[in-house]
């Protein structure tokens, strides 16, 4: 009779056999094709890159957590997530100290002394990118592919040049290590979607009001394209790290919304900054801070969006 007694528990009462551990690992796998394309396309660089950004992730909060005396959580895979997005992040021509140092900031700073998984305020790999690009701006703006030193595609596209959208869509272009081959990034989204990991609410919202920005405003950067360009939209929409960050850091469950509303709220949000930034910022680029700045809002976006709870009246 005893097992048929109530038992007196706190929250939550309904638990989901889904750990972070698990989901982080799905992140990890989702990750591999763009990081497989980066290391094909760059070569050994790149391949040294992703080492030391992942490894070095992975030991600082180890080390950190050793020293003190916290539970040991390199475990759920999220310093890994963080090491290998900071990693994808990077120009294959930076010394691969500055990817450990990027890392060692990111963990250290922006999610261990603010609690840990689930207390920081900033996605740690995007805190870590717009770290480095202040610290170190030329070697983080450098980009040489195929032996020969470039402007990215979307600088071409700011400076009113022509490009190639083929070779962006395949990825033959210079950029930052996961950034350049949106195919391999949409066969690792598709993946997140089909196993659950992340729905279309976010990313969705993000890519279609950063197409109805540019389709607008497009014009403004170079005056020789119409409205909703198809070829100009598309090149923005392959360009950078627009994909990568839609489906992989603005998705991030600590530094998103959890309300729907909220999250088609901040899905806007960044696509209207990213679009701000692009056309009438100082750079081509614009997604770490347009993703940074929304993580900061999302408490705000919380509170306004958060639906009242059952039985309440309206607003008096």
């Amino acid at each position: 009779m005893s097992e048929n007694k109530l038992k007196i528990s706190s929250s939550p009462h309904i638990r989901s056999k889904t750990t972070s551990g698990n989901i982080m690992l799905m992140v990890v796998i989702a990750l591999l094709p763009a990081a497989a394309f980066g290391v094909y396309n760059f070569k050994l660089p790149a391949l040294i890159m992703l080492i030391s950004t992942t490894v070095s992730a992975v030991l600082t909060e180890y080390i950190y957590e050793k020293l003190m005396h916290k539970r040991i959580t390199i475990g759920d895979f999220s310093a890994a997530v963080t090491g290998l997005l900071l990693g994808l992040n990077m120009p294959p021509t930076a010394p691969w100290w500055m990817g450990a140092l990027g890392s060692v900031f990111g963990i250290l700073i922006v999610k261990q002394l603010f609690g840990g998984l689930g207390q920081n305020i900033m996605n740690p790999a995007l805190g870590a990118r717009c770290f480095l690009l202040i610290s170190f701006t030329g070697q983080m703006t450098t980009f040489i592919y195929d032996g020969v030193s470039g402007p990215t595609p979307l600088a071409l596209l700011k400076s009113g040049k022509a490009v190639d959208t083929m070779d962006m869509l395949i990825g033959t272009v210079p950029g930052v290590i996961g950034e350049t081959s949106v195919i391999a990034i949409i066969i690792g989204a598709i993946f997140l979607i089909l196993t659950g990991v992340i729905d279309l609410r976010i990313p969705g919202t993000y890519i279609v009001t950063f197409v109805i920005f540019i389709g607008i405003f497009g014009h403004v950067q170079n005056p020789a394209v119409g409205y909703f360009d198809p070829q100009y939209i598309t090149a923005h929409l392959c360009g950078g790290g627009l994909m990568l960050g839609a489906w992989f850091m603005a998705t991030d469950y600590v530094t998103s919304p959890i309300t729907k509303k909220g999250q088609y709220v901040y899905g806007a949000l960044i696509g209207i900054l990213t679009g701000l930034f692009r056309l009438f910022g100082g750079s081509a680029e614009g997604v770490s801070y347009a993703i940074i700045i929304s993580n900061l809002l999302v408490p705000l976006i919380e509170k306004v969006t958060l639906p009242k709870p059952f039985g309440k009246g309206g607003e008096k």
